[in-house]
């Protein structure tokens, strides 16, 4: 609605100037605005419900050409990372639809870029493409055909330099991934028994590029039958986040130790996060399991609540001391602290918003989501919990944010 009238964006989509088409998750075309018919010289039935590289296959000829592997390449991309691809100027000759055999030679421009469900996956792909044959040739002037085969092929040479060095950036990004997952997984502590509680602990990486490495996990045992369970987020990505999640894992661990209670553990984690740089904003719950007591006492900065599961399938989320990320406030104030019972076969579970959150998706969806799944699965023991969490929550593509998960039996 706009200004009182209902907008067509069908209409809109069929009059966008420049070809654009839409495309499904395997590359079959959804639709395609008329500029995109009309200069491809194809129609809609030609398009619609096809993969796109039956209806424009690579010219056999050609075997140096590379137009069909490097789109393809950067439409996958985009499934798989959810983010935008602009690719370099690539040659992708036409067959005439008229005179098979015949083929035209073209330049082009492709951008690709994601459209989003509600769960955050891709459901479909904008590949916007933007023809340049023509200006190619006019800037050669007419007749002028040897100037003409330089200026392509020097288009081209410049077009592939690009490519090459937009592959050499994906390998170095890929190479600092590989890093990054070993330093976290260095970081991370083992899974191992608590007393003789049954825990589960798992992590996740994103999907595609390097948005991992700012989860973390902890699992501190305490004098008498308690432990201190713990979760955090780091905000950002990579190395960097892997390091700065490093030394807030251990300070975390270290104030636990000494600490009256979660929120004292997390007033000296918050002076700590002071002295370290790109600390600020971190999110962290952290929980005291006491089993002589049947408590569970438990502070957060601004993190995702911990869910406690009982044997009945209810479900109880622990938000009532929930107070701003490390570093949020410019002065230090104690943080809040509140206290659960429990009955022995519950289960708690905490996990980092790469489980629930969505873009363009209300938190409470997720947080549903959640206790939906734990309700459905309350029987399960926490290695089989954790794993029916996983597969509900991320589902078989993952996700575009990191994920941290314990899962306790009480």
């Amino acid at each position: 609605m706009v200004n009182g009238q209902l907008v067509d964006y069908a209409a809109v989509f069929h009059a966008l100037p420049g070809m654009v088409a839409l495309l499904d998750r395997n590359l079959v075309y959804v639709d395609a605005n008329d500029d995109f018919t009309r200069l491809a010289g194809r129609s809609r039935e030609q398009l619609i419900g096809r993969y796109i590289f039956d209806v424009f296959p690579e010219r056999p000829e050609e075997e140096d050409t590379t137009g069909m592997r490097e789109t393809r390449a950067s439409l996958l991309r985009v499934v798989a990372s959810g983010e935008r691809d602009t690719m370099a100027l690539v040659r992708y000759d036409i067959e005439d639809p008229g005179r098979p055999g015949h083929w035209h030679e073209h330049f082009w421009s492709p951008v690709n870029a994601p459209v989003l469900g509600p769960d955050g996956r891709v459901v479909l792909i904008v590949h916007r493409v933007e023809e340049i044959t023509q200006l190619i040739r006019a800037r050669s002037g007419p007749g002028d055909s040897e100037h003409s085969q330089v200026l392509e092929a020097e288009l081209y040479t410049r077009s592939r330099e690009l490519q090459d060095a937009n592959e050499g950036l994906r390998e170095t990004l890929d190479r600092d991934r590989r890093v990054a997952l070993a330093l976290q997984e260095a970081m991370l502590p083992s899974p191992r028994p608590v007393g003789h509680h049954r825990a589960a602990v798992r992590y996740r990486p994103a999907v595609g590029g390097l948005r991992v490495c700012g989860d973390w996990y902890d699992l501190v045992d305490l004098p008498g039958d308690r432990i201190a369970v713990a979760v955090g987020d780091v905000v950002g990505h990579g190395l960097t986040a892997a390091c700065i999640m490093g030394q807030l894992r251990s300070a975390l661990s270290a104030a636990t130790l000494v600490a009256g209670g979660p929120a004292q553990a997390l007033e000296a984690l918050g002076l700590y996060a002071r002295s370290v740089e790109g600390a600020e904003s971190t999110s962290v719950a952290t929980t005291f399991v006491d089993w002589h007591d049947h408590t569970v006492t438990y502070s957060s900065a601004g993190h995702p609540p911990p869910v406690l599961l009982g044997r009945d399938g209810t479900t109880t989320f622990l938000d009532k001391a929930t107070d701003p990320p490390l570093g949020a406030r410019p002065e230090h104030v104690p943080r809040p602290e509140a206290a659960v019972d429990f009955t022995d076969g519950s289960t708690l579970v905490l996990y980092t918003d790469g489980l629930i959150e969505r873009r363009g998706e209300d938190i409470d969806v997720g947080l549903g989501r959640l206790a939906d799944s734990l309700t459905r699965h309350s029987h399960a023991a926490p290695e089989r919990l954790a794993d029916f969490l996983l597969a509900d929550l991320l589902g078989r593509d993952g996700n575009t944010d990191d994920t941290a998960l314990v899962v306790i039996r009480l």
